[in-house]
């Protein structure tokens, strides 16, 4: 691949890579990876075989802290020790000389990702995509148990006033980012502010917890957790609702674009997650549709700045003309965050 217009400069990189670890054996290879549209994530080898992951922010211009990568290598080194596995980092640069953006370096973790169906034939029996799925639940409780203050992430952000924030910062977003006027996702805005529910407790908050951001070992327990970018303190809902808008069943038609590896037979519904998350955290989940349709609008907001990055060059030159199975994806997620909404009258 052509490394540098893809945001790989590789004698720079080469040399950052030399100072961390001593027994480099230059060249490296570099492979993106396939997954993530927002940060750029790139599988590095040596000559060695030795592996790691790389991420950077996306080409061209970036919104804000949409792509902290100082935030996420901080989230990151703090959860390491702890009950929530993360892989481990070598390194983090701020030097944008070094290959235009900031990054940072964490070990290679060895296991699946269940992104599509295709995946999900590395786990055939029913059994096994049950405790997947309530696999993933109990993990994503672990991250909801733990102490911001204990493992120096109390200042990570406020600790009230979450979804206020989060329909601010998102709303902005939208104005920075939209290609066009979408009235129906202005109207879901409009009532989410009008019936934000009371946030009881605050706790760290992964922001795009799914299945396809974790790594499986090959007896399908959680190895790790990543993409932690949109890490912040706030409503443990907001982690549940967003999993169920990327928790698709079968039959469902919310978007083309999401299609995961839960379409298959033998995932649990949506409905076990939510009762399994329910006891094992003890927590109320009677207002998981607020959180749901929170979502949905969250990832119509995303997923247009992801539209927009495709018609700015931000992911290549070659990628410019492309994306255009996104700006009705948009529309069908703001069609979905307001059925949801809906639910709540």
């Amino acid at each position: 691949m052509n490394a540098e217009s893809d945001g790989i400069a590789r004698g720079p990189l080469e040399e950052w890579f030399a100072q961390r670890v001593p027994t480099l054996e230059p060249p490296l290879d570099y492979e993106k990876i396939h997954g993530g549209l927002s940060n750029l994530t790139f599988l590095v080898t040596d000559q060695a075989g030795k592996r790691w992951v790389l991420r950077r922010p996306p080409l061209g211009d970036r919104l804000g802290s949409a792509h902290d990568m100082g935030r996420e290598v901080r989230v990151v080194t703090a959860l390491e020790g702890t009950p929530v596995p993360v892989p481990p980092v070598v390194g983090y640069c701020d030097d944008d000389s070094v290959t235009g953006a900031p990054f940072y370096v964490m070990d290679f973790v060895e296991g699946p990702v269940l992104r599509a169906p295709e995946q999900a034939a590395l786990f055939p029996a029913p059994e096994q995509r049950r405790r997947i799925g309530e696999g993933l639940v109990e993990t994503m409780a672990g991250i909801h148990a733990l102490d911001p203050e204990q493992i120096g992430l109390g200042d990570l952000g406020r600790h009230d006033g979450y979804v206020s924030r989060q329909l601010r910062r998102w709303s902005g977003q939208w104005e920075k980012s939209k290609t066009r006027e979408l009235p129906l996702l202005d109207d879901v805005h409009r009532r989410l502010l009008d019936s934000i529910p009371e946030q009881n407790e605050t706790t760290i908050v992964h922001g795009d917890y799914r299945l396809d951001n974790v790594i499986y070992s090959p007896l399908g327990e959680v190895a790790a957790v990543v993409d932690w970018e949109l890490c912040t303190l706030g409503d443990p809902m907001a982690d549940l609702g967003l999993l169920m808008v990327y928790w698709v069943e079968p039959g469902d038609e919310v978007t083309p674009l999401l299609r995961p590896a839960t379409v298959e037979p033998g995932f649990p519904d949506r409905a076990h997650l939510v009762d399994h998350y329910r006891k094992v955290s003890g927590r109320d989940v009677s207002e998981l549709d607020y959180f749901v349709a929170l979502g949905y609008w969250k990832l119509a907001v995303i997923i247009e700045g992801v539209l927009a990055r495709f018609r700015s060059g931000g992911y290549g030159e070659d990628a410019r003309q492309g994306g255009q199975e996104f700006e009705a994806a948009v529309e069908t997620l703001a069609g979905a965050a307001s059925a949801a909404i809906s639910r709540l009258d």
